[in-house]
């Protein structure tokens, strides 16, 4: 995902050294117009303790800049899916990253872990990343004629913490879009949670713009 070095076609070159490869190379291309993804590797959990010790956590951050200029006119955004724990790879994603988006699936769990995430957050925001901002909180798996769901993201509200609207609805469409690769957009472009997906990026574009 971050620039480095790799061996070329799985070999040293003549001289015993490595070559320089460009984080443009690793992108892939989609179907779906301008969309564009880099992969992930379960590599990557055997690189994260040797990439601590050699202290590459800004490596991303040089990474992004260059994919910003990689295609012709650049890119409009560019979205990291980070793991679900607070590791290096989450912590060099915040570093590199200009806003953060922090799901929420109205349990207690999940309220506990974004009180984490967003302390976590200003601690970034103070030593690495001072345009680092939470765009917003993102209310997943709501179910609106639930009382648990209504009465969480109302405290989360009462709080003054950045909570989107619409929130997205709770539906196994979801899990039927991750089998066959396939975004809701495409799969089923009426579906609830399509329109609140499409609705809530109008959201957050909104605010970005404003």
């Amino acid at each position: 995902m971050v620039e480095g070095y790799a061996k070329a076609d799985g070999e040293e070159d003549p001289r015993g050294r490595f070559r320089t490869v460009s984080p443009a190379e690793f992108i892939v291309t989609t179907p779906h117009e301008n969309l564009h993804l880099m992969l992930s590797s379960p590599g990557l959990n055997e690189l994260q303790t040797k990439l601590e010790s050699r202290q590459k956590i800004y490596k991303l951050r040089e990474a992004l800049k260059q994919l910003a200029s990689a295609k012709e006119d650049g890119y409009d955004r560019i979205y990291i899916d980070t793991p679900p724990a607070l590791n290096f790879y989450t912590r060099s994603a915040l570093i590199a990253a200009a806003g953060c988006l922090i799901p929420f699936d109205c349990d207690d769990f999940s309220r506990k872990a974004l009180y984490t995430l967003m302390d976590n957050v200003q601690e970034i925001r103070a030593d690495h990343n001072p345009d680092l901002a939470v765009t917003g909180i993102v209310v997943n798996q709501f179910q609106a004629r639930a009382n648990l769901p209504q009465r969480m993201v109302q405290e989360l509200i009462d709080e003054g913490l950045p909570v989107l609207q619409p929130y997205l609805p709770s539906s196994v469409k979801i899990r039927e879009s991750h089998e066959q690769a396939l975004p809701m957009i495409y799969l089923e472009p009426a579906h609830k949670l399509t329109l609140a997906l499409v609705a809530l990026h109008e959201a957050i574009e909104g605010k970005r713009a404003g």
